[in-house]
Formats: structure tokens, sequence, C-alpha cells
């Protein structure tokens, strides 16, 4: 079968290289996280058409807040044949309206119950978040932890040029004679201290520095230069993501209940000593590009490659729900039975994110999105929101 061969000649080349991730590079991907493989086919179970009336708080959202975001997707989406014509007519809908916005999405869209492989509706809500870092453009005083630019030895192999079926396909290393190998692992590249003249930044914060990579973009204010410049995904070392919270859980040093972005990084401040240990647990290390700020409201670009918009974002597979559809997310806000029924556009990916049903809901810029990012692992459901066949309108 042409899936199962394809998946064989992945596999092989992977291990021919001896490369520790093959990863697809959309427009631009959730820094910090290997990206997305190739889409599979869906199992027809997966995704269930069902009416809008089965989507818990529907008629209660203020689509009005959703509206700029789905515009934006249709950037992208109107040149797919299913979603010319809705992204064609959406144009015309009065953003101002929430009853018009929503009469056009239950005139053209229909909501698919998604489902976990096993049948099951229920996964994990998590969130992320744009942070903002203190830094300066030369080392000095506490600015001592360097954000890197892409290093001119990293080998990237586009697949697709050899395979069209490989398109998109991506294999990362680096060059020693004749042979190709793994690129440096984090705790590797601290070790050989690779990266020297590849400094875009320098913060004061090693551990908010890694926690950047994590979330994949982020702004810095610059002490010397009174600006503020965000640091955007560039690329990635080839080696997968892997959770320090889940490290420290398998040390026995706090629970799955407790590991949240607060407590490692309250972890580390209390246990120095072991913080470089914890940080390079993670091998994956990523690289940035530095990107002005014109408008500082706009989010960060995300695989889609349109500015994600703060709680109407979500990240997700790529495998089950289609990049740039609208999802329709049930769940709870962090720490809280308090419900959290909106819609929503799947406009990012993660490497953590990976099933049917499974989100990162981005919660936008600053120190109160990091607060609610950090705290949220909630249950949750989804229903992706696909375009009408014609004669159903």
């Amino acid at each position: 079968m042409k899936y199962n061969r394809l998946s064989l000649l992945v596999s092989t080349f992977c291990v021919a290289f001896g490369l520790l991730a093959c990863t697809t590079v959309p427009p631009e991907t959730r820094p910090g996280l290997p990206e997305p493989v190739p889409a599979k086919p869906v199992p027809v179970e997966t995704l269930k058409p069902v009416a809008f009336a089965d989507l818990p708080g529907w008629q209660e959202d203020d689509l009005r807040q959703a509206w700029p975001a789905f515009l934006v997707s249709c950037q992208v989406l109107i040149k797919k044949p299913d979603w010319k014509e809705p992204c064609e007519i959406a144009r015309d809908v009065n953003a101002a309206d929430a009853n018009a916005i929503r009469v056009f999405l239950e005139s053209f869209l229909v909501p698919h119950r998604v489902a976990n492989a096993d049948g099951s509706e229920n996964g994990m809500m998590t969130g992320y978040y744009e942070p903002l870092l203190r830094g300066a453009r030369k080392r000095g005083g506490p600015y001592q932890t360097p954000l890197h630019g892409v290093p001119d030895d990293l080998l990237v192999i586009d697949m697709g040029t050899l395979y069209p079926e490989l398109k998109n396909m991506r294999l990362r290393g680096k060059v020693i004679g004749r042979k190709v190998v793994p690129y440096l692992s984090r705790g590797g590249m601290e070790q050989a201290n690779s990266l020297s003249g590849k400094e875009l930044l320098w913060v004061d914060d090693p551990v908010e520095a890694f926690f950047l990579q994590v979330q994949g973009s982020g702004r810095v204010q610059l002490a010397d230069s009174k600006e503020t410049v965000r640091v955007a995904y560039a690329d990635q070392n080839g080696h997968p993501y892997k959770s320090i919270g889940r490290y420290l859980v398998d040390k026995g040093e706090m629970t799955l209940a407790q590991a949240s972005a607060q407590s490692i990084k309250a972890w580390v401040a209390a246990n120095p000593a072991r913080r470089q240990e914890v940080l390079n647990a993670n091998p994956s290390y990523v690289f940035f590009r530095e990107e002005k700020l014109p408008d500082p409201q706009l989010g960060p670009k995300g695989a889609l490659g349109v500015p994600l918009t703060s709680q109407r974002s979500i990240a997700v597979d790529p495998q089950f729900i289609p990049l740039g559809a609208p999802v329709f997310l049930a769940t709870t806000r962090p720490n809280s039975g308090q419900s959290l029924q909106r819609l929503m556009l799947a406009q990012d990916t993660g490497g953590a994110i990976r099933g049917a049903v499974r989100a990162d809901f981005f919660w936008g810029y600053g120190a109160a999105a990091g607060e609610s990012a950090g705290k949220m692992k909630q249950a949750g459901r989804m229903w992706v929101l696909l375009p009408k066949m014609p004669a159903a309108r």
C-alpha cells in the first residue's frame, strides 16, 4: 500500500542519515518544537457531521471576536477549492453583526465532532503565549544568555526534491567529511560552544530563554536601545522535543499534577546546581530570527503563516485538523471549572500537539497570558467546521 511504502521510505532515510528527527516545515511553525509530519489519511470515524445545536455554548459565543481571525485564515484557505466560495462571501459579512456572522457560518459550514482513535471525544487542552524577556544587543552585565540565529553548518535536506511524495519532509544534520551526521543536541552545543558568532541578542535569564524556545517566539525589551523586538522561529537542530516537566516527574521531583511552567521554574530556582542538567533533558534547540514589531497588537505568525489572535487561535495536529479551519472548543479555564466554550481558528502546530482531540490555546502576550498558559492542562472536546457541499447550502 502506498502509505506504508512511504512510511518505510521515510524511516529508512531517518535511520540512514542517523538523524533524530525527520520533520516537515510549513511556512511558519510554532517554534521550539519539531514540525508536523505530512498528513495521513484521516479515518472516517474521526470526524462525524453533527448539528450546530450539538455545540455547547454555540449560541452564547460572541462570534465578532473570532471573525477577524477567520478572515485572516481565509487569506490562505481561499486557495483551496472547497473554501473559495465561503471565503469570498465572508468578505461581505458585517463584522459588527454577531447574528450575521452566525448565519453565514451555519449556512456555509458543517460542524464535525472530532474523536480519538479509540472513539473517545475528550482530549488534553494546554496553553501557550508570547513571552517578554529583558535583553541587549551586546553581552554585558546581567545579559549573559544568548539567543542564536541559524548556524552556518546546519544542513537541511529537502526530501521533496528527490521524491515528490515526501514534499515538505526535511532532514537536519551536519556534514563531517563525506558523512551526514546528527546536529548537536542542546547539551552538545553547550559543551562545544559551537554557536559562537551567531548570537542575535543577549538576555538576562537562561530559564526564560529556554521557555522562549518552547513557546516558539517572543519579544525582547532591549535595555541598550530602549526598543522592543520580536524573535521568531527560524529553524531547529533536528532533535525531538522532550518535556523537562516529564523529566522532573520521572526523577521523583514533582508529581504530574504539579508540573507546570511555574512549578518547573520554581524548582530550577531552588536547585540552581541542577539547572543545566534539567534544561539539557530537552535535546531540541531552536534558532531565531529578529523581526520588527510594527503593530504590538498582532501576535506572532503560526504554522499557517498568518498572525495569531489572542484567545482565538489554537495549535493542532494537522494530521487530523486542517490548518486554517474554524474549530469550536469546549473546555474549562485553567485551574477552574469555569467553562471556556468558543470558536477558535486552527492556525498553528506544535511538536507536543499530537492526536485528534488535542489543542494548544494561544493566550496572547505578556505576564497574564503566561500565567494562564502555564497552568492550562484541561480536558476538552473539539468540533471542526468544514465547508458544506454546494448542493447542501
